[in-house]
């Protein structure tokens, strides 16, 4: 056993609940219900028949726990639980399948992938401002991965042409990822239902700053938003150019290298519904990388951090 996995929180409950604590109320507990922060109105619950870790609010006459309003509201995985599972995604490089999950905590699958797909929202980090800046510079590409339904297929291409093979090659038939990589910094993908001028043009408006070097490859689909940025430079994959001087995508390139080996060779099958979590937890450990000063410790408890507001039920999977 590691060092990390020698964490008290990952053996004994009462441990794993004061770290969860000391995560999420670092100033104190706040009741979810009302939002008091007032702590002479905070106590923790006595008496034989009290759970562990029940709180009380004499602002609301209401009672809680460090899990309400969270990802694990409600969830009857004990919380060592919750923090090994979070501790394996955080940790491997490409992902954990719900299948190991199971096999290494001990509960059912379906338990493992309800948490995985919960840990995965923890992940999410919504209302970013823009990237880049003056003198930064900020790559921006698209992939494809996963086949669309036959009857969800587009019939003709970006620009608007009928498909001269009936749509059979090429990307057409597959699930369009368009990535966003700040030179030395963070990544922010994104699932759009076609990968065209428009919807990719509106990605590259709402994410980047004006002051920003823009750099893609020949794609024409950056083409006329590219011209809005303090420079687009392009280098040309088709002429097996792929870097000239500091211009070059391959920063870009190398997390959609880990993201279809870990989708490929982790988990193997993803639904349609589902692609954003597995891009929001593929982010967040690109986000959190060791070469950004990230610890597995730091990773892990970021991600308890994230369970926050994001209650979601068995009944709404995704």
């Amino acid at each position: 056993m590691s060092a990390n996995l020698q964490n008290p929180a990952f053996t004994d409950e009462a441990k794993a609940r004061e770290a969860l604590e000391a995560v999420r109320w670092p100033n104190g507990p706040i009741c979810p219900h009302c939002g008091n922060v007032d702590q002479d109105k905070l106590a923790k619950a006595a008496g034989k028949a009290v759970r562990p870790g029940l709180w009380y609010c004499a602002a609301c006459n209401d009672q809680f726990t460090v899990t309400v309003g969270t990802v694990m509201e409600r969830s009857h995985v004990p919380l060592t639980k919750w923090w090994l599972a979070m501790h394996l995604l955080g940790s491997s490089k490409k992902g954990v399948s719900a299948h190991q999950i199971h096999r290494q905590l001990g509960i059912t699958y379906k338990t493992a992938w309800f948490m995985c797909h919960r840990i995965r929202e923890a992940m999410r980090v919504g209302n970013l401002e823009p990237m880049g800046g003056a003198g930064k510079i900020v790559e921006a590409d698209e992939t494809y991965f996963g086949n669309v339904p036959e009857s969800k297929r587009p019939t003709k291409t970006t620009s608007g042409r009928p498909f001269t093979k009936r749509g059979k090659t090429g990307p057409s038939g597959k699930r369009a990822v368009v990535s966003l990589v700040e030179r030395g910094g963070t990544v922010r993908s994104f699932h759009p239902a076609t990968a065209d001028g428009e919807s990719v043009a509106a990605i590259v408006r709402e994410n980047i700053h004006r002051e920003t070097r823009l750099h893609t490859d020949e794609s024409r689909l950056y083409s006329k938003v590219g011209a809005e940025f303090a420079a687009h430079e392009t280098v040309n994959h088709s002429k097996k150019e792929y870097a000239r001087g500091d211009v070059t995508t391959n920063t870009v390139e190398t997390y959609f290298s880990v993201f279809k080996r870990g989708m490929r060779g982790v988990y193997q099958h993803c639904d349609e519904k589902h692609l954003h979590r597995y891009l929001a937890e593929f982010d967040f450990r690109f986000n959190n990388r060791t070469a950004l000063g990230v610890t597995d410790s730091e990773r892990v408890a970021k991600i308890a951090k994230g369970i926050e507001g994001k209650r979601l039920t068995y009944r709404l999977p995704h």
